[in-house]
């Protein structure tokens, strides 16, 4: 493991440090607009008294925080590709490079001792007979890491990703909300138990899971986007996409990217502009959370 000269200064001084994912450099932004929102978003969690680790593969090795020419490769390289845990030590055993998915992502910020990640939405149960899961929810079931999202994508099912989670025992929390939002949306229409307002809560109830011997999965804190897609919009955009993809044979882990394309270029740009809302937004209270540790 290769750690930027900036991250492994903040992790040596005990300063706050945030773990940013590469897969939404690489799959789920189009150019040139991926590299301009990573830097973009490094530059929030600075604003707001972390340091960014922007995690990835490179040529085999994993790295935890990425120099300007390592986040070029990631953003700009059609060769690299999509990685999860299973994925990691082939990739290291075979020299290539790879983004880091949610669950690689969680992964690694542990192995680092980082413990506070910022992403986008994440994985979860995917529509049809309830067998295909996203590998994040297991690897959060086992992964010690407060993981700051705007829920899961509304591409999934929600209400079966939520009850898995129950069943995984991964607690998920409402930052100043009490409705599960559905990534472009503010409120997928589920309910939440549990709601915080505040950073400080948050870090209350990390420290608190080590006396209660809770502390071995992650902690889910749900950041409803302010600006959400119009609803009308998003269920047509949902119907119409879910086609295109079964008409087009997309199957497992290329469905998430496809659809994404897909409300970009069928939107015009206003799904684009909800997502960069998003990971924006969720990078900013993840520093703020880290900061409050």
């Amino acid at each position: 493991m290769k750690f930027s000269v900036e991250v492994d200064a903040a992790l040596k001084a005990n300063k706050p440090v945030v773990a940013l994912e590469s897969t939404i450099i690489s799959h789920g932004l189009p150019k040139p607009r991926n590299l301009e929102v990573a830097l973009e978003v490094e530059k929030i969690v600075r604003e707001n008294g972390a340091t960014p680790a922007t995690i990835a593969i490179i040529d085999g090795e994993i790295c935890v925080g990425l120099d300007s020419d390592q986040l070029n490769r990631i953003a700009n390289d059609d060769s690299v590709i999509k990685a999860s845990t299973r994925d990691l030590a082939i990739l290291a055993a075979t020299k290539k490079c790879a983004a880091t998915t949610v669950a690689a992502t969680a992964h690694i910020a542990a192995m680092a001792k980082i413990p506070v990640f910022a992403t986008g939405g994440l994985g979860g149960v995917h529509r049809g007979d309830g067998f295909d899961e996203s590998a994040d929810l297991r690897a959060l079931s086992i992964t010690p890491i407060i993981i700051v999202c705007a829920g899961v994508k509304s591409i999934l099912n929600v209400p079966a990703t939520l009850e898995r989670l129950e069943t995984l025992a991964v607690p998920v929390l409402g930052y100043k909300t009490n409705k599960f939002p559905g990534f472009f949306l503010t409120d997928s229409g589920y309910s939440l138990e549990y709601r915080v307002d505040s950073p400080k809560e948050i870090a209350a109830i990390w420290h608190e899971r080590k006396n209660v011997a809770t502390s071995d999965s992650a902690v889910i804190v749900t950041n409803p986007v302010e600006k959400q897609l119009d609803p009308a919009l998003h269920d047509k955009l949902l119907k119409d996409g879910m086609k295109a993809a079964d008409d087009q044979k997309v199957i497992g882990k290329d469905v998430t990217p496809f659809l994404l394309e897909y409300f970009h270029r069928v939107s015009e740009g206003k799904t684009l502009d909800v997502n960069v809302d998003i990971i924006k937004a969720n990078s900013k209270l993840a520093a703020e959370i880290a900061v409050a540790l």
